[in-house]
């Protein structure tokens, strides 16, 4: 049996013996998804089909309220179920993770706008990020202009790495208006005057869709404006905490492939140590280091759903208490991204040498599980938290919850951080000269 499955128990839904709630709904659609793995990443094909039959079966709604039409489960239990889809394509999960920040925002504002968003979202809607920008300039201004036509608000601009906002109903999208304020305004993404693109072109998770998009007059509802100020503290983390999710799926993911091949392989090594590779014990090591290090994989995403689920928690303490628990969560994602990069790239490489030259077959994707792990260990690169690591041991500084990559201007004058707000996407850290961007903690 897998490690990545649950329960109804273990899902802690609000009815979980009623058809629609997400081990229910969620299982078989997860069990396809695995199943066309294979075949999409031979042909490059985008799981479009794939999320839409998640979202019909509730995969957008896991941390949503039941009185808004979610299934309202805390962290641990959303991860779980997370695992498993990072276990079946860790595309996927990658593609929902900037969904899962507006789920979040929502959750922390309470406030109308948000309330609105919720029952849109208990509904079904996905929503996807358009805010890093390509080109040079400062590194916390958007260059995408909101701006009053005669039919009311549009917004101008371009956006890179738009992850997963192919398959989304609605674009999360960062603009400046006329008086230079930052705002957060969303946009419908199947309307004139938004082209998305799907031209990611990274050798690992290659069908997240993290292309760009060209906002061209694109109408936006005045309801859909506001300001970019005090979004949820611990973004940042939970950002993270999505992509070691999808490590840990993709290390598992490795861990199933390669004793699947193994159960199934005839040929042996004359100078082996058996009739079969399946009772050699040299190669039953080798499986078993990968299965050690998607264990530990493992772990780490559930410790780390758990400090973000602390930090959700802090929503109605005081801000002295919000604050240490965001830091807390940012500390312990910084953690297991350093820990788990080592690990899981050794994990997916050691598949190799358990199976041997055949398992260089283009038509068994096994490289898949290596360029995956490395595109998603470059981003928000480990060396910067490591070291954010050890000057929080040693001097006690607080990691910077509020960063943004991009190329600084001569004078320094935008290379600011803004004190409030917290936009999301980082590309990986190959990419970063060519992307700028007035966010946290990546949603690539």
């Amino acid at each position: 049996m897998p490690h990545f499955s649950w329960s109804a128990a273990e899902a802690n839904t609000e009815a979980p013996g009623q058809p629609g709630s997400p081990p229910t709904a969620l299982t078989e659609t997860i069990a396809v998804l695995e199943a066309g793995a294979v075949d999409r990443e031979s042909a490059r094909r985008l799981p479009s089909q794939e999320i839409r039959d998640l979202a019909d079966a509730g995969i957008g709604k896991l941390r949503v309220p039941a009185a808004f039409g979610g299934y309202g489960l805390d962290w641990v239990a959303t991860t779980r179920i997370l695992l498993a889809v990072a276990a079946a394509d860790s595309n996927v999960v990658q593609a929902l993770r900037a969904h899962q920040a507006v789920v979040e925002d929502a959750l922390w504002q309470g406030d109308t706008f948000s309330q609105r968003w919720l029952h849109r979202l208990g509904e079904g809607a996905l929503a996807g990020n358009a805010w890093t920008e390509p080109g040079a300039g400062g590194l916390a201004r958007s260059g995408t202009q909101l701006s009053h036509g005669p039919q009311g608000p549009v917004v101008h601009g371009e956006k890179a790495y738009t992850t997963g906002s192919l398959f989304a109903d609605w674009l999360d999208v960062t603009a400046a208006d006329d008086q230079g304020r930052e705002l957060g305004v969303f946009v419908r993404r199947d309307q004139p005057g938004v082209s998305v693109r799907d031209d990611w072109n990274g050798f690992g998770q290659r069908t997240t869709a993290s292309g760009g998009i060209t906002l061209d007059g694109a109408a936006v509802d005045p309801a859909e404006i506001r300001e970019l100020t005090d979004r949820f503290p611990y973004q940042t983390a939970l950002y993270q905490h999505i992509l070691i999710v999808a490590l840990a799926g993709i290390a598992e993911a490795a861990a199933r492939d390669a004793a699947a091949e193994v159960s199934a392989r005839k040929r042996v090594y004359s100078h082996g140590n058996g009739d079969s590779s399946a009772h050699d014990p040299q190669i039953l090591q080798a499986v078993g280091e990968i299965d050690a290090a998607a264990a530990l994989a493992r772990a780490s995403a559930l410790s780390t759903a758990q400090a973000i689920e602390d930090a959700a928690a802090a929503r109605e303490l005081a801000e002295e208490e919000q604050h240490r628990l965001a830091i807390e969560a940012e500390l312990a994602t910084a953690r297991a991204q350093v820990a788990l990069h080592r690990p899981v790239l050794d994990a997916v490489t050691r598949i190799f040498d358990a199976l041997g030259a055949s398992a260089v077959d283009r038509a068994k994707q096994l490289d898949r599980h290596w360029r995956n792990a490395r595109t998603v260990t470059s981003h928000n690169p480990w060396i910067y938290k490591a070291r954010i690591l050890g000057d929080y041991r040693v001097n006690g500084t607080e990691p910077v919850r509020l960063w943004s990559v991009g190329t600084p201007s001569s004078s320094g004058a935008e290379n600011a951080v803004p004190e409030k707000g917290s936009p999301p996407d980082s590309g990986p850290a190959q990419h970063d000269e060519a992307v700028r961007n007035s966010a946290t903690g990546g949603a690539n």
